[in-house]
């Protein structure tokens, strides 16, 4: 037998024992799924965190912006708010742009003064 009809042969012969689709789909599957729970749902629960962050700003919270930069809020606009940063200096940043809220306006600070 020549090498093309041995081929031939080979190719026409029944697959015995071949997998089922889901079972040679089940490890991409399943990769997905490790996706999904380690990377894009805790994405989604920290942008929806931030979020709720950027909604509950108001007038007199201090902040700290992504860049670093502590301020005061001294107005709240529809989509950027003017922070104090010191005396007679206030800029106009996105309300994206806050990471985190150090004190709340309502809120006692838990500093206290020294006597």
């Amino acid at each position: 037998m020549s090498f093309s009809a041995t081929a031939f042969l080979l190719l026409d012969a029944p697959a015995a024992g071949a997998p089922s689709p889901l079972v040679q789909f089940a490890p991409l599957i399943f990769i997905g799924v490790i996706f999904y729970f380690l990377l894009i749902r805790p994405q989604q629960k920290q942008r929806k965190e931030q979020l709720q962050l950027i909604s509950s700003l108001k007038t007199g919270d201090k902040v700290v912006t992504a860049s670093g930069i502590y301020g005061l809020i001294s107005n709240v606009k529809d989509t950027t708010v003017i922070l104090k940063i010191a005396d007679n200096v206030k800029i106009e940043i996105d309300k994206a742009a806050i990471a985190t809220v150090t004190s709340r306006a309502g809120e006692s600070s838990s500093e206290t003064p020294a006597a």
